[in-house]
């Protein structure tokens, strides 16, 4: 199989999205972490950007969607104030 430079973003997005499920499963990082936002913004990032090379809109859509709520979530957790235990 020839695997282009899309597929190759492509398949490395969609790996990081995977390892951020697996390791989350696996209660090695937590839902609510910046590790598992940004993993997931990344993850979904790369596979919008193949998505946009292929030119397949309705994985533009889905994965630009995913993107941009991880990074609100991302940006959201270290905007919120140290708790104090």
């Amino acid at each position: 199989m020839n695997m282009n430079v899309s597929d190759w973003i492509g398949f490395t997005g969609v790996f990081i999205l995977l390892a951020a499920y697996v390791l989350q499963l696996m209660r090695l990082i937590t839902t609510p972490s910046w590790s598992y936002s940004l993993m997931n913004f990344i993850g979904a990032a790369l596979a919008c950007l193949a998505s946009v090379m292929i030119d397949y809109l309705p994985f533009v859509i889905l994965e630009g969607v995913w993107a941009l709520v991880s990074l609100w979530s991302f940006i959201r957790f270290f905007s919120q104030p140290a708790q104090k235990s």
